[in-house]
């Protein structure tokens, strides 16, 4: 594990600095196989503190997700600025925004999916990642609404369009995504595709 540095805790909000460290280490390390101890050691406060404000790690892993999709939320919503010129670019821009999340914060975007972040065992963490997921259900109604996107089951068109945007961002923070294999723009180009298929008729030239 990298040697993340230390940052004395003296006063103020504890779960915050926390937290803060927690969020480090994922981002050094890539990986949340750190304790509770470790978390407190390097925040600078006794290995009895953090139980102050989790149970265990697997509640502040879940935290530390919640969080995540809180994050991918906002970028979301801040890739979708006005002016856009279509359902079909907002769409783009919110994957790409997705995608940029995943590559830019490989760790905490792993942990969000995982496992180890219980949505079912914490409703604050189900309710961030509903509302990130409502994105993209809100992005989808919009392009039905205004004739741009099929008229076919939202519910489909949302988890075909999860799959490829999650897909292409787990293969994009893993560097998979080799011109040689895919082209050199095979985001943009994937999207394409998918989108050939949301919309009510295909782009000019396909």
């Amino acid at each position: 594990m990298s040697d993340t540095k230390q940052r004395p805790y003296h006063h103020g909000d504890l779960q915050r600095a926390l937290i803060d460290t927690a969020l480090a280490m994922l981002a050094a390390d890539q990986t949340w196989a750190f304790t509770l101890r470790e978390v407190a050691r390097r925040t600078g406060v006794s290995h009895a503190a953090p139980y102050k404000h989790f149970r265990d790690k697997e509640a502040l892993l879940r935290e530390l997700a919640r969080i995540g999709f809180v994050r991918l939320g906002q970028a979301m919503e801040t890739a979708l600025f006005p002016g856009l010129p279509s359902s079909r670019e907002k769409f783009v821009a919110g994957a790409q925004a997705c995608i940029a999340f995943a590559c830019h914060s490989p760790g905490l975007y792993r942990l969000m999916f995982s496992a180890d972040a219980d949505k079912a065992a914490d409703p604050r963490l189900h309710e961030a990642a509903m509302a990130t997921f409502g994105i993209l259900l809100r992005l989808l109604q919009e392009g039905q609404q205004d004739g741009s996107f099929r008229a076919v089951p939202i519910t489909a068109q949302a988890a075909a369009s999860w799959a490829q945007v999650h897909g292409l961002a787990m293969l994009a923070m893993n560097g998979q995504l080799l011109e040689e294999k895919v082209g050199p723009d095979p985001v943009r180009a994937a999207l394409d595709v998918l989108l050939d298929g949301l919309c009510q008729s295909p782009r000019k030239g396909h």
